[in-house]
């Protein structure tokens, strides 16, 4: 389970998925991005005219009010006390400090909301200043500082005096809270509502995808008129229509290569059955000629020799040819018979001389099977003459049977004590014409043995694979079932 589940945590997420993830990740990025932009601005902007309405008025009532210096405690008390009375935009706690006396709208001397940074910055700014400050319990609060000042010359001086107010900022915070609580409430939503063009663009992305997709296995499968319908003027049409142009070339090749396959199978064909009727008569005559050949003298008599040798070699591949030809036109044909693999074996090595020490055979008793004698016959003189000549006596045949959930199969296992098969050459060993040796060119063999003997077994409906052996040399594995469909 916990495999299962480490897997399920690992497995790549399907390309929909991906394409409306994308698209949700950057609407919600975009919806983000935009909240937090509008949310600063409107907060500066409610902040802004607060603070700017209170600056201004603030700064009305200190310019327009008659000021008679030097003040008393009395005075600077009620000083406060009025301009407590009119704040704006919301009300507000006015402290006035004048040398060192000071007073409040509320009786209280000063505030901690009143910084000594604020008191710095009025001091150096005639037209007052401003900061957004918060008590201990974390409301904020505005603090505007303003110095009183008259005209003397143009030039603007103070009086020493200054009045602070402290305005509450709790509506403009409820006001900022209420459109951040909007923008998190509607967030949801629209991410909801995202949804729906996120899944009609992973449609069109994903259709073009799928039918490229179901053309490709279509190719695969050998339909090579496989063709795409190109929609639209986008990378993918453009894409589709590569496919189809290289589908087109494609089949236009396989056709050509198919067309020059069939014509070189004709000529085979034709050419083996053109020369079978003279051939026959040449193997009489080189016969009859063999058989005097002793009274002839000795160069006549070995050119004579060479004649009939290479004569049949001709005849062996004329008629590899003619058996070849007969599987590439699906004519061969099965002549089922009900045998003993082990009796079939023992004919074969019997028929070609093969039942001495050279070939040493395993063969249990009554291993019935439904074969075609003369194939399975050619098939097992292939390998075992194979053997001999490429690999070194003793050459072992063994003969069994496995029980397989489909039917109980015959393995029938023809293994040499030779030097085995080069890496490179297995994957070809099966190949038409094929040689492992270039000096071997001029053999007896065709180069057509392994191939006809692979297309037997694959008649019968079975395997043949070839390997090299743990201790050395080549080993043939014939693979195939004891009840051969018909």
């Amino acid at each position: 389970m916990a495999r299962i589940a480490r897997i399920a945590r690992t497995a790549p997420l399907g390309l929909r998925t991906r394409l409306i993830a994308a698209f949700l990740l950057v609407a919600a990025i975009s919806a983000v991005t935009t909240a937090a932009l509008t949310y600063q601005q409107a907060r500066n902007a409610v902040l802004k005219q607060s603070q700017d309405t209170a600056v201004s008025s603030l700064r009305d009532l200190v310019e327009n009010r008659t000021l008679t210096l030097p003040m008393g405690r009395e005075q600077l008390q009620n000083l406060a006390g009025e301009l407590g009375k009119r704040g704006k935009p919301h009300s507000w706690t006015v402290f006035a400090e004048y040398g060192s006396l000071r007073a409040s709208s509320t009786g209280e001397a000063t505030s901690p909301l009143v910084t000594d940074q604020l008191r710095r910055q009025v001091a150096k700014n005639p037209h007052g200043a401003f900061q957004r400050v918060a008590d201990d319990s974390g409301t904020p609060f505005l603090a505007v500082g303003m110095p009183a000042v008259f005209d003397h010359r143009g030039v603007r001086r103070s009086t020493g005096l200054v009045v602070f107010a402290t305005m509450p900022l709790a509506t403009e915070s409820q006001t900022v809270e209420a459109m951040v609580e909007a923008a998190q409430q509607g967030a949801v939503p629209g991410l909801a509502i995202a949804v729906i063009p996120a899944l009609l663009a992973a449609r069109s992305v994903l259709r073009p995808v799928r039918d490229m997709r179901r053309a490709a296995q279509n190719l695969g499968s050998g339909r090579l008129d496989t063709r795409i319908e190109v929609r639209g003027a986008d990378e993918l049409a453009g894409l589709a229509r590569t496919f189809n142009e290289t589908a087109r070339a494609l089949e236009q090749s396989v056709s050509e290569l198919r067309d020059a396959e069939t014509r070189a199978r004709r000529f085979a064909s034709d050419v083996s059955h053109e020369l079978r009727t003279p051939l026959a008569g040449m193997l009489a005559v080189t016969e009859v000629l063999d058989e005097d050949a002793e009274s002839l003298d000795p160069d006549t008599a070995s050119a004579l020799r060479l004649v009939s040798a290479e004569t049949g070699k001709l005849a062996v591949l004329v008629e590899d040819l003619m058996e070849i030809s007969r599987f590439d036109a699906r004519a061969a044909e099965l002549n089922l018979d009900d045998v003993d693999a082990a009796e079939a074996v023992r004919k074969t090595l019997e028929r070609r001389h093969w039942d001495d020490e050279r070939v040493v055979a395993d063969l249990p008793q009554q291993v019935r099977a439904r074969l075609d004698p003369r194939r399975f016959d050619v098939v097992l003189a292939n390998l075992v003459g194979n053997a001999l000549r490429h690999g070194s006596a003793p050459v072992r045949v063994t003969v069994q049977t496995e029980p397989r959930p489909g039917g109980p199969r015959l393995l029938i296992e023809v293994a040499d004590s030779g030097p085995g098969i080069a890496p490179e050459v297995l994957p070809h060993i099966f190949d038409r014409f094929f040689k492992a040796d270039a000096a071997r060119t001029r053999s007896a063999g065709s180069g057509l043995g392994l191939a006809i003997t692979l297309e037997n077994v694959r008649l019968h409906g079975g395997t043949l694979r070839a390997a090299n052996g743990p201790a050395g040399g080549a080993v043939f594995t014939i693979d195939m079932p004891l009840e051969a469909d018909a």
